[in-house]
């Protein structure tokens, strides 16, 4: 099927953005495109696949972010991944933390295009899906525009046409993952020169945007806006992407509780084919508790939807309960 172009996505969160997170996120937007969080080669070469790939065909468009810096794994996880009907695969170029430095990928990989440039050409020779790189504007205290434009020539060279820029360096040495979220400027004006100097990629911008407002004034200067924390976090922040920014005057105008109602049976199907395998509710319910951010009554539905003697009991229906502490319908 062919999807409307990446306007909008998701940020791939590791321990965030799984499949029941996915799901949830489909139901408040068609179009998003939406990442899983980093899988490793070594996961998917090495271990269960089916475990690390399996998903719900409710959540197209999603795309499988890959961490890795071998071709030939990266090729044969990405070929696993269009098998598994995958519509992007996406390669983790960005991540600061020392576990995946170790593995010698994520954004320590800006450091050597030329390898990414062989990953990129591996993979597209592998698979006939897009293949597109999430990457920082530079690594440690480099700051020239230089760098980051040679990282992107070099790999453009190799076939890649779609780069999702998160617009502040990396620190590899000092600074926690969390800190590299905060700490570095956010420099919007590179990836906007960057789309000026590439106009025939498609540029995405990533890094601290929140609101609509926000997403319109970027997607002035670039081809997309893709959001992270405040998607998970706020995810009602979503609900008017649809309209507003694909034109879709055909999405349904629903409401909070109207969301929560349509993840009922998916959450009691899951129970069911995964519970005895050590699935539990919390699993699933734990990506929603942001749905009801800012509305008067959010606090009293957290709370039921983080009573562990409530969740222990596997019932669905909880997710209902928690909407009734609501004062007003959301």
């Amino acid at each position: 099927m062919k999807y409307r172009k990446r306007t909008l996505s998701c940020a791939p969160m590791m321990d965030w953005t799984d499949r029941h997170c996915r799901v949830f996120h489909r139901q408040i937007t068609r179009h998003t495109w939406l990442y899983t969080e980093m899988v490793t080669t070594g996961a998917l070469v090495y271990g269960d696949v089916e475990r690390h790939l399996r998903y719900d065909a409710v959540e197209h468009p999603v795309a499988l972010q890959l961490g890795g810096s071998d071709p030939a794994d990266l090729a044969k996880s990405a070929k696993l991944g269009e098998q598994y009907g995958y519509d992007e695969i996406n390669l983790n170029c960005g991540c600061p933390s020392e576990r995946v430095q170790k593995g010698a990928f994520g954004a320590c990989l800006m450091g050597e295009p030329q390898l990414v440039a062989d990953c990129i050409k591996a993979m597209r020779d592998a698979v006939s899906i897009d293949v597109t790189v999430k990457h920082r504007i530079g690594i440690d205290y480099n700051e020239e525009y230089g760098f980051v434009r040679d990282f992107i020539g070099t790999i453009a060279d190799a076939g890649c046409r779609t780069f999702i820029v998160h617009a502040r360096n990396a620190v590899l040495k000092g600074l926690s993952p969390k800190e590299n979220r905060e700490i570095p400027p956010l420099r919007y004006e590179v990836a906007y020169q960057l789309k000026r100097e590439f106009p025939e990629l498609e540029i995405i911008i990533n890094g601290g945007i929140k609101t609509d407002e926000e997403i319109a004034l970027h997607l002035q200067h670039v081809d997309g806006v893709m959001l992270g924390r405040e998607a998970y976090h706020n995810p009602w922040v979503m609900a008017t992407w649809d309209r507003r920014f694909y034109g879709d005057t055909e999405a349904p105008l629903q409401s909070r509780q109207q969301v929560l109602e349509a993840m009922i049976p998916y959450v009691a199907e899951q129970l069911r084919l995964y519970g005895q395998h050590g699935l539990k509710l919390n699993s699933i319910t734990r990506h929603m508790l942001g749905i009801m951010t800012g509305l008067p009554g959010a606090r009293a539905f957290r709370q039921v939807l983080s009573d562990s003697k409530r969740l222990a009991g596997g019932d669905p229906g909880l997710l209902l309960e928690a909407a009734a502490r609501m004062p007003v319908a959301a």
